[in-house]
């Protein structure tokens, strides 16, 4: 464990200075895309553009016998890459594959001035994070690396769950959180086999009343995931890191890909994962303010003042908290409005 004197100190003689602050990027879907698989790759080009993150999948979606085939596609994608604004990330395989080793050793050496983040599975105490970050800083220190490669752990155990709060401060690396939602209900023995998303066995039932028949008994269907996002939302922000939602396996079901992508926005989540070009505009819409909101938060901002005090504004008192809410709204606005010109038109910027 790093002591407060040294956590900013590289690990690596050689190795790039850490970051002292995560930086906000524009990251409202991760597009995962297995690099085996040549079709995909050559589409690459194409997709880029239009995500905020690509990922190059090396684990679970990749079958054993790709692994290799998987690693050498990535590399030539990032031999190539030029697009500009948006962010190359890997999934590498899990610490206790026999493939990780080579995943990092691979990447790092050959493509890792291009490689933005590292997701890393099934993370389950702040001890993985260590052996990550030691490991990355001496590949970047072999590779001589400029910028330190960032790390995004997955939430996929119980464990990992309740040490959430140490694996968020365990490296100045640590870029931000997924939530692994399939794995964690296996490990937790949930009785879902959805990937994300509700369940229509899980629910309250309104109480019952005398003459009634049961089968006029109202009942609502709740989230199975509530605790633990919003568990994982406050360890981020704690450490000064950023929340993912994670996968939302069922593809054909738009609706509620889009209803489980906005919990998550609403809770304090910046992004999800697309699994498949559909989910990119769904979650493109999700994680940008709407133009509404928008344009009420900058009328708060502008009527407060300095922010100090409070207003009255069409009936709804508003002080200095809702204006910090209101900044939040704006400034990521004004950050997403950079890199989408389309954003930026009807925000009014």
């Amino acid at each position: 464990m790093r002591t407060p004197k040294n956590f900013f100190s590289p690990l690596a003689l050689g190795a790039p200075e850490p970051l002292k602050e995560i930086p906000f990027r524009a990251s409202r879907m991760i597009h995962f895309f297995d690099p085996s698989n040549e079709k995909m790759r050559a589409k690459v080009a194409g997709i880029a553009p239009t995500v905020d993150v690509l990922l190059g999948n090396l684990e679970d979606a990749v079958a054993v016998d790709n692994k290799e085939a998987a690693r050498a596609g990535l590399v030539e994608v990032g031999r190539n890459w030029t697009s500009g604004e948006t962010q190359l990330w890997t999934r590498v395989n899990s610490l206790d594959s026999p493939w990780f080793l080579d995943d990092l050793m691979t990447l790092v050496s050959q493509i890792g001035d291009k490689l933005d983040v590292v997701m890393v599975p099934k993370v389950e105490g702040p001890e993985d994070i260590h052996f990550v970050d030691q490991l990355l800083a001496q590949l970047e220190a072999r590779a001589r690396l400029e910028r330190p490669i960032l790390v995004h752990a997955i939430l996929e155990t119980a464990q990992g769950v309740a040490n959430v709060e140490q694996i968020c401060g365990a490296s100045p690396r640590m870029q931000g959180l997924s939530l692994g939602p399939a794995d964690l209900a296996a490990d937790r023995r949930m009785k879902t086999t959805r990937v994300g998303g509700g369940h229509p066995g899980y629910l309250v039932r309104q109480d019952p009343e005398e003459g009634r028949d049961d089968s006029d008994r109202a009942f609502y269907q709740q989230d199975l995931w509530h605790y633990t996002l919003a568990r994982m939302v406050d360890a981020c922000g704690t450490y000064g890191i950023l929340p993912y939602y994670g996968p939302f396996g069922d593809i054909a079901d738009t609706v509620a890909c889009e209803d489980q992508f906005r919990n998550a926005y609403l809770l304090g989540c910046v992004g999800a994962w697309s699994l498949h070009p559909v989910q990119i505009d769904i979650a493109k819409k999700v994680f940008s303010p709407e133009p509404s909101e928008v344009e009420w938060a900058m009328r708060v901002i502008e009527e407060m003042g300095d922010g100090t005090g409070a207003v009255m504004i069409d009936g709804k008192m508003q002080d200095d908290a809702t204006v910090k809410q209101c900044e939040v709204v704006v400034n990521l606005a004004r950050e997403l409005a950079t890199k989408d010109p389309d954003l930026a038109s009807s925000y009014g910027f």
